[in-house]
């Protein structure tokens, strides 16, 4: 059992959570858990390995949070990077409907990765913590009437793979496997556990 002591003495500030991440959805899913958190945007240079995803997540975040770390050392901070891999492949935000079509008719009937890279880190802490979370989305045979109604009700372009599996999922997914917030974004699961045994959770 992890016992949380805190000192009269101790900054607040210093001791709250940093979320190094321009993602609205990751902050949304901290907060659903209820935790206090301050959020940055990172400004560096991200990788890119096309025929890697597991590569690119993990490398994204490990240099998310060392850009935070330098810039707020004594903040515990939070990152990840989240990467959608069809056929061992990173796919990323469609550059026009016409390619989100092309995405969705891909995805027809066929399951597809989505791959977080997640790091945590806290001060004095030789190494940060890291994980690699897998989830599994399988795709419906889809229609191309039924991608035109998606594409109605869900903006595809600020997506990646253009879709998103909280709006209207049930047109297109059949099924999907492993942590749902892992899809979104962020495991809830290992987070929940890093930040527990830091005391930034309960």
């Amino acid at each position: 059992m992890t016992v949380c002591m805190h000192s009269e003495n101790s900054s607040a500030t210093s001791a709250r959570l940093l979320l190094a991440s321009a993602s609205q959805r990751r902050a949304q899913i901290l907060s659903g858990l209820g935790v206090a958190f301050d959020v940055v945007r990172p400004d560096l240079a991200e990788a890119h390995y096309p025929a890697d995803p597991r590569r690119t997540a993990l490398e994204n975040a490990q240099r998310k949070n060392a850009w935070a770390r330098e810039r707020f050392p004594t903040r515990p901070v939070l990152t990840a990077d989240t990467i959608v891999a069809f056929e061992n492949r990173c796919i990323s935000k469609p550059g026009s409907i016409d390619e989100a079509f092309v995405f969705l008719r891909a995805f027809s009937g066929k399951t597809q990765s989505v791959f977080t890279g997640v790091v945590f880190s806290r001060p004095g802490a030789s190494t940060p913590q890291v994980s690699l979370e897998r989830s599994e989305v399988t795709f419906k045979a889809l229609t191309d009437a039924t991608i035109r109604r998606y594409f109605d009700r869900v903006n595809p372009l600020d997506k990646a793979g253009a879709y998103n599996i909280e709006q209207q999922s049930d047109l297109i997914v059949d099924s999907f496997s492993g942590s749902l917030t892992n899809i979104m974004g962020l495991p809830v699961e290992i987070v929940s556990a890093w930040l527990r045994a830091a005391c930034l959770w309960v």
